[in-house]
């Protein structure tokens, strides 16, 4: 992905702030799935994506996918109204909430690297995490 789709997906992301995408990850700050996050079992990716970073019930792995299906669902939506590919939209949209949206304490991961936790410093954000300005 170059940087140039890059920034334009993630101006994509922005659109969406007040969407569905964004609506996700506040939908997990509730029940299993934000249980498990605050465990540290479940975590957000750099693929824009959830993962399990643990042992979960099925409940909770029943819920993660569910919130992922959703979340490709406005990926792919958002990808073909900004002629770019789901990856780059889902992408940004990691960028983005691992900037800003995992707090600290919480399991995360980029690329198909080791889980981490978040300690009070910021997420080494991967190359393709370009910045505006």
């Amino acid at each position: 992905m170059t940087r140039k789709m890059l920034m334009f997906a993630a101006g994509a992301v922005v659109a969406l702030a007040s969407g569905f995408v964004m609506t996700a990850p506040a939908r997990a700050q509730s029940g299993p799935v934000a249980a498990a996050m605050a465990a540290g079992t479940v975590g957000e990716q750099a693929d824009g994506y959830l993962g399990i970073a643990g042992t979960v019930g099925a409940d909770v792995r029943a819920e993660v996918e569910s919130i992922n299906i959703k979340r490709r669902a406005a990926y792919t939506q958002l990808a073909g109204q900004r002629g770019v590919t789901v990856q780059d939209v889902a992408a940004a949209t990691g960028c983005q909430t691992l900037s800003s949206r995992v707090k600290q304490g919480q399991a995360y991961r980029i690329g198909a690297g080791a889980w981490q936790t978040k300690g009070a410093g910021a997420i080494a954000l991967p190359g393709y995490c370009a910045t505006a300005g």
